[in-house]
């Protein structure tokens, strides 16, 4: 059983979907966790950690710009006397766009939601977690980093892989302060508002269809990968990958 109590985390883009799903799984662990978010409402996930008995506090920032980053971490650290764990889950696929079409005002708002917000909240945590005897960070790539992505994709594809270099980087830098640095990487799942916005009903069946265990993935099955790596269980691993995408095989 992975037990988180008194751990105290962050959770980026927590107001829906994918994080809060890892915000709330972690607080049932028993971590106290603050919910960050940005457009999103993110009272029904404080609500909902707040019911299983831990604390949870909601901080809207703009995580691609630093100094919000900073503040978000600098508010954590405040209210929960520290930080254990940084789940850096915000992102986004911001639009699709054939590379021949894309502006350089798309290229560069995808990387800098994906992998420039991710680096600025790891550099603002590392000295809390540093200062914790159990540090730890989990990234969020995807599936499309190692297959391409889908159609009009090239620019996401490409932050995702970079999630992975910034990933393995930390991982290697943070390693003799013993803070594991891992990245979970989602195929398919279902229910989102990712795949709810940018997946056409008439792809489903056919993504579906390509899964070898013959179903979509589900919130619960990312919150489960991230809740092991930040458990003790994980201790021993980082710079390292989980791909929660059903056996997909990336060619």
């Amino acid at each position: 059983m992975i037990d988180l109590n008194g751990r105290r985390a962050i959770v980026t883009g927590a107001g829906q979907g994918i994080g809060a799903g890892i915000a709330i799984a972690l607080a049932r662990a028993g971590a106290d966790v603050v919910v960050h978010h940005r457009g999103s409402d993110a009272s029904a996930t404080v609500a909902a950690i707040e019911s299983i008995g831990r604390r949870a506090l909601a901080v809207r920032a703009d995580l691609t710009d630093p100094p919000q980053a900073d503040r978000l971490v600098a508010e954590a650290a405040a209210v929960l006397g520290g930080i254990d764990i940084l789940v850096n889950n915000a992102g986004h696929l911001v639009g699709r766009s054939p590379v021949a079409a894309m502006g350089d005002d798309h290229w560069r708002a995808v990387q800098e939601v994906n992998v420039s917000s991710a680096f600025s909240v790891s550099r603002a945590a590392v000295p809390w977690l540093e200062a914790s005897d159990a540090g730890r960070i989990v990234m969020m790539s995807s599936l499309a980093a190692e297959n391409g992505g889908g159609a009009g994709a090239v620019a996401y594809a490409t932050s995702k892989a970079a999630v992975i270099g910034l990933t393995r980087g930390l991982a290697k830098e943070l390693a003799p302060s013993g803070i594991t640095v891992n990245a979970v990487a989602p195929g398919f799942i279902e229910g989102t508002a990712f795949h709810d916005t940018f997946t056409p009903d008439a792809a489903r069946a056919g993504i579906i269809a390509g899964i070898p265990l013959g179903r979509a993935g589900t919130v619960d099955d990312v919150a489960g990968a991230v809740a092991y790596l930040v458990s003790d269980l994980a201790g021993f691993v980082t710079g390292q990958v989980i791909d929660v995408n059903g056996g997909v095989h990336f060619s």
